[in-house]
């Protein structure tokens, strides 16, 4: 199964749901709403296993927006922040992998593939085997044709309130 690309050239390739967070990562310049921008973070965070469900208060989606956004959190607002902040000599980098650039990662490849699937690019298809959600060509029929990568775990360094 062919993996989704980390980047791809072309005019189609960039995304846009608002203009409040403009964001370049691998070659691409994506742009994000507010509320779209904050939805990534979170489902980011908790992919990754930095938090362990995406039920957290205002201060906490802060936090981690100004970590994915500015790849630091200057003035924790609340105890994620805080937390992070104080442990990120062991949270930034877990078997060399980068917090941050996994956040940013994952806010991109969900974007980009929000992206094929608006263009009609890609299908959203329930994947019986695995009881998810996959993407596929259109038309495609039987098994998904896109696998995603797999991603690192935060999930031993996870922020328990």
């Amino acid at each position: 199964m062919p993996m989704v690309p980390d980047s791809l050239p072309g005019p189609d390739a960039n995304y846009s749901s608002g203009n409040d967070y403009v964001v370049e990562f691998l070659g691409y310049r994506f742009s994000f709403g507010t509320a779209d921008f904050q939805g990534r973070v979170v489902a980011a965070a908790v992919k990754l296993g930095v938090v362990e469900s995406s039920e957290l208060d205002d201060d906490e989606t802060d936090d981690l927006v100004m970590l994915a956004a500015q790849g630091v959190i200057e003035e924790p607002q609340s105890r994620l922040g805080r937390y992070l902040v104080r442990n990120w000599e062991r949270v930034s980098l877990v078997d060399g992998e980068s917090l941050v650039y996994w956040l940013r990662k994952l806010i991109f490849r969900g974007a980009w593939l929000d992206h094929q699937v608006k263009r009609g690019a890609l299908e959203v298809v329930w994947d019986e085997d695995d009881a998810e959600f996959a993407y596929q060509h259109p038309g495609g029929g039987g098994r998904p044709l896109l696998e995603l990568a797999p991603v690192p775990s935060w999930h031993e360094l996870q922020f328990r309130p």
